[in-house]
């Protein structure tokens, strides 16, 4: 059986289900209207896979942007399994793949410590070592999750106190890094992070040409990506309560909800993949860097609608109003209005790409604990034995148990 997943296939199949059960009191119920469990064999199916697929060992050698698309997975599946189950083999598991991936961190030319790559910055990372920001964001939010569990249970604060702690530093040390690069900008709607137009000369060892223009060049992320890092920051504001990681997250929110668009007249939403925030996205001619348009991978935009819905559980950017036109864009214009053989269209009714024949639209799970219908649909749907599932089903299981608040 092939173990290896390619970028690609991970980015599809995490995209596809990625934009997972973002659960708040809401949740209490779920499944109680069938007289049968659908869930109730997940976690066994759940173990098997991740259990699996953890003999990968990713952990031992991924760098740059597969730190999110092949470590994360893990690593969210670890915590989540803990938080799902209390068995404390999943922590050991976490803490193993953490300590596998960090230790082979290196000290790059400002001093902070990174995880460098051919090719994984960006547009201008083809012939020099870069990190990832996103790949980073991605790494990090499991163990500041987890960091915050370990620190409120007296009996895992006894036993792992100090790597909780490690943790959370690292989190704040590499917002920090990013930061001190350049990374972020702020613009009128708010605020992006953008990939810097510097990485590491592999012949010197030094920064490469670029580096003096960090604070006017770059690339602005994707709308999944910046999702993806606000995500990471709410959780790193929940842990530590400092409030620029809010401020940042929320400043990236307001750029999110200036570009929605309303269609059908104000029934549904639609955005697109990515847009120029500032100068730095555009080429000399005045053209931009990146096409600008919807993307044919659907999986994309259920990140996004986490994002979004991460942002009003904080009581941040977006209103019970938002929440519903996502889940009528999603149920009533995407869906193909069958729970067996469920099926979603573009989130503009374009035509699909044969490069993601499977995913033109996805169900957008972040919305489930806001629709009984969207719940039944997932849960009629879901496979815990996929690669999307190794994080999505114990965080959906841990969060589906939550009492209502």
């Amino acid at each position: 059986m092939r173990t290896r997943m390619t970028r690609r296939e991970a980015m599809r199949d995490t995209a596809a289900t990625l934009g997972a059960v973002a659960f708040g009191g809401a949740a209490a119920g779920l499944g109680a209207e069938a007289e049968a469990d659908p869930t109730k064999d997940w976690l066994r199916r759940w173990e098997k896979k991740i259990l699996d697929s953890a003999r990968s060992r990713y952990c031992d050698k991924e760098t740059g942007e597969e730190i999110g698309w092949l470590i994360s997975p893990f690593l969210n599946g670890f915590a989540y399994g803990y938080l799902a189950t209390g068995d404390a083999k999943w922590l050991d598991l976490l803490l193993d793949w953490a300590d596998a991936w960090l230790k082979r961190g290196v000290k790059e030319p400002d001093g902070y410590i990174g995880w460098p790559k051919a090719g994984s910055g960006g547009a201008f990372s083809r012939d020099m070592l870069a990190d990832s920001l996103l790949g980073e964001a991605m790494g990090l939010q499991p163990l500041a999750l987890i960091a915050d569990t370990i620190l409120k249970t007296p009996a895992l604060k006894a036993k792992h106190g100090a790597k909780a702690e490690e943790f959370i530093r690292l989190n704040e040390q590499v917002f920090e890094k990013w930061d001190s690069r350049s990374a972020w900008r702020e613009v009128k709607e708010g605020g992006v992070w953008v990939v810097p137009p510097f990485g590491i000369d592999p012949k010197t060892g030094k920064w490469s040409e670029g580096y003096e223009q960090r604070k006017a060049d770059g690339f602005s992320h994707p709308a999944n990506k910046q999702n993806f890092i606000a995500c990471w920051l709410i959780t790193l504001h929940d842990v530590t309560k400092k409030p620029v990681y809010k401020e940042r997250a929320e400043k990236w929110w307001k750029v999110m909800k200036a570009r929605l668009r309303t269609r059908d007249d104000g029934k549904y939403y639609v955005w697109n993949y990515w847009d120029p925030a500032g100068p730095w996205d555009h080429k000399p001619d005045g053209s931009t860097k990146h096409w600008v348009g919807v993307h044919p991978n659907g999986g994309y935009y259920g990140i996004d609608v986490e994002g979004m819905v991460t942002a009003f559980e904080h009581g941040l950017v977006f209103t019970k109003a938002d929440i519903d036109r996502l889940i009528a864009t999603n149920r009533d214009f995407m869906w193909n209005q069958k729970v067996q053989g469920a099926a979603f269209q573009r989130i503009d009714g374009g035509q699909p790409d044969k490069r993601w024949a499977k995913t033109p639209g996805v169900l957008w799970t972040a919305l489930v604990p806001y629709d009984a219908t969207l719940r039944k649909v997932f849960e009629a749907t879901h496979d815990p034995g996929s690669w999307g599932g190794l994080s999505a089903t114990p965080r959906y299981l841990a969060r589906r148990a939550k009492p209502a608040t």
